[in-house]
């Protein structure tokens, strides 16, 4: 009886759902995750890296261009067997040239990106401003099919989910500090002949 509720106590705490991370400013910072995604955890963990830190518009929109396959996702870990793209050459993340479009990956992160974002529009922060500061996947427990083999083998079929995790934290504006009047170096008096000395000379 204790070991069966100490499980269903566990189980009920991962619901919950605590952070890795949290945020600085609280005022200032939304939440957004996604526990047990059924996608897989190897896209999903590279194309988290290629966002973070950007701004959330810019997040969503380079997300929308691979989606489009005007851009593609630096692939620097879980790369083996990875191909070989042109669209690799001007990432910031340096790949040797392995990318992919993983689609589902993306369409998973630009839901989230879009929760959060309207989790900041409830608590009033300006959207404008915010950029992902925390993003993290971290793999679920996989899940079990089977698939059936010559001479009456079943072999595992296992699949990979993930959990996602992100904050957005709203970046303070700088203001454009006043122009400080310049100060006029005084001359010493010998500098001071020489110049008068140049200005007769130009005169003349």
């Amino acid at each position: 009886f204790f070991l069966k509720s100490f499980a269903t106590s566990c189980r009920s705490s991962a619901r919950m759902g605590k952070y890795a991370r949290e945020p600085q400013n609280p005022a200032k910072s939304c939440k957004a995750r996604g526990s047990d995604l059924h996608v897989h955890f190897k896209n999903t963990h590279q194309s988290a890296q290629a966002i973070r830190g950007m701004a959330l518009k810019k997040a969503k929109k380079y997300l929308e261009d691979v989606l489009d396959h005007k851009q593609a996702i630096p692939f620097t870990h879980f790369n083996g067997g990875v191909g070989r793209t042109a669209q690799a050459k001007n990432l910031a993340l340096s790949s040797a040239g392995q990318a992919r479009w993983p689609k589902k990956s993306i369409m998973f992160l630009l839901d989230l990106l879009r929760n959060a974002e309207s989790n900041a529009e409830v608590k009033g922060l300006d959207v404008d401003q915010l950029e992902i500061t925390h993003i993290q996947v971290n793999a679920a427990r996989q899940q079990r099919r089977r698939t059936y083999r010559a001479h009456g083998r079943i072999n595992p079929y296992m699949s990979s989910p993930c959990h996602i995790e992100l904050i957005l934290t709203e970046k303070d504006r700088q203001v454009a500090r006043p122009e400080e009047e310049k100060t006029v170096a005084k001359l010493s008096y010998r500098r001071a002949a020489k110049q008068r000395s140049k200005t007769a000379v130009v005169v003349a």
